[in-house]
């Protein structure tokens, strides 16, 4: 049986800027976009644009038959607040979606996420 799933990976022309809760977490020129069977797009963001200082990786995984294994992240404020498992990162993804690997991407009010996270994108 042939793989047929549709995943499409591209660099996003314009810039990515990701909000938790009123304050910038993420700022990118560098942001891919994966754009996958019957699900929204997702803008994926390298590490190294990103405040990792309010990233805390957590123990919880999932899998996707497509892209690999997920490693999380909670965000954590400078208040002590915080959001559990409301990043992801595939650090070993399977080959097809090998463009991804260590980058991060984020759940959103789209995604039917209760975190008060935007992705904003503008070309």
């Amino acid at each position: 049986m042939s793989d047929t799933h549709r995943i499409e990976i591209a660099p996003f022309d314009g810039r990515v800027q990701v909000r938790w809760r009123g304050q910038v977490i993420a700022d990118s020129t560098q942001a891919l976009q994966l754009n996958e069977a019957r699900h929204e797009p997702v803008f994926y963001i390298p590490r190294s644009d990103a405040k990792m200082e309010m990233f805390a990786r957590t123990t919880h995984s999932t899998h996707c038959p497509h892209k690999g294994d997920a490693s999380y992240f909670s965000l954590v404020g400078s208040d002590g607040v915080g959001a559990e498992n409301v990043v992801w990162s595939y650090e070993t993804p399977i080959a097809k979606s090998e463009p991804i690997k260590d980058y991060l991407a984020f759940y959103t009010r789209a995604m039917k996420s209760s975190v008060d996270i935007d992705v904003i994108a503008t070309p």
